[in-house]
């Protein structure tokens, strides 16, 4: 029998739905990262675009395209991610959470939202391996996400990539819409700084903590869902994991498009 390589989990930026089409750093990075991982068995993806009370599982064996966005152009509408679901992973996910004291829930009719087929589009254009979306909590904690990680942790260990799918400074009303090349502000720059620092040390205290001690944490997410997904992908990694950047870039000033991974 194969024992399958331990994957990494993931925390990957997905901007603008616009990543699915684009030419940028950000997409030609998701075009190679797949090819750079070990094959994985199934997906399960954290979305920031997936937002429920408690944590929520979807388990369509055959999720359909979500396009949860306006006012893009026509191209970005005819799009379709056909990846096949796994009720079984997805309901095998959701008694660990139950498990672990997280009342978790399972949703069978639930689709793909752009923060979980905007990446994968990019990583497997494909789309034959199976994904399992996860909700995340837009009023809950870091420590409650990362509860849910860690709750997930032994997918590693069977095959399975776990990633966190949203955006590392993600304030919509401060991005510079006219300019795509536009300068990052101080603002954005300091709470990105911080964050990486603290990443590298793996001081999951201090991140954990993130909204009350990072520079211009409510300026770099107004609202939090955003973020959550990075704590989903840290708590998955086990303990003590090491924290990656695997990428860093930026659009339109603010919007912070930095990936990592742990391992």
């Amino acid at each position: 029998m194969d024992i399958p390589t331990r994957l990494p989990t993931l925390f990957l930026s997905h901007g603008s739905p616009m990543l699915a089409l684009e030419d940028s750093p950000a997409g030609r990075f998701l075009d190679s990262l797949g090819q750079q991982l070990p094959w994985p068995r199934a997906i399960v993806i954290a979305s920031a675009h997936f937002m429920t009370d408690r944590p929520m599982v979807g388990g369509h064996h055959k999720p359909h395209t979500v396009h949860d966005f306006g006012g893009f152009p026509p191209p970005l509408y005819q799009i379709r991610y056909p990846a096949p679901g796994q009720p079984r992973l997805a309901e095998q996910i959701a008694a660990r959470l139950s498990d672990a004291g997280l009342n978790a829930k399972l949703r069978d009719n639930h689709g793909l939202d752009h923060g979980v087929w905007v990446p994968l589009r990019r990583m497997y254009p494909q789309a034959d391996i199976p994904v399992v979306p996860l909700s995340v909590m837009p009023y809950g904690t870091a420590a409650q996400h990362y509860a849910v990680g860690q709750a997930l942790a032994a997918l590693r260990d069977e095959g399975v990539l776990v990633i966190g799918s949203g955006g590392f400074v993600h304030n919509l009303g401060d991005l510079d819409w006219s300019q795509r090349e536009a300068p990052m502000p101080s603002w954005a720059a300091d709470f990105s700084a911080w964050m990486h620092e603290k990443l590298a040390a793996g001081d999951r205290e201090a991140l954990l903590d993130w909204h009350d001690r990072a520079p211009n944490a409510r300026h770099a997410h107004p609202t939090v869902e955003h973020l959550m997904p990075l704590f989903v992908a840290l708590g998955a990694a086990g303990d003590a994991p090491t924290a990656r950047t695997i990428h860093r870039s930026h659009e339109m000033g603010s919007l912070a498009l930095d990936a990592f991974a742990f391992d």
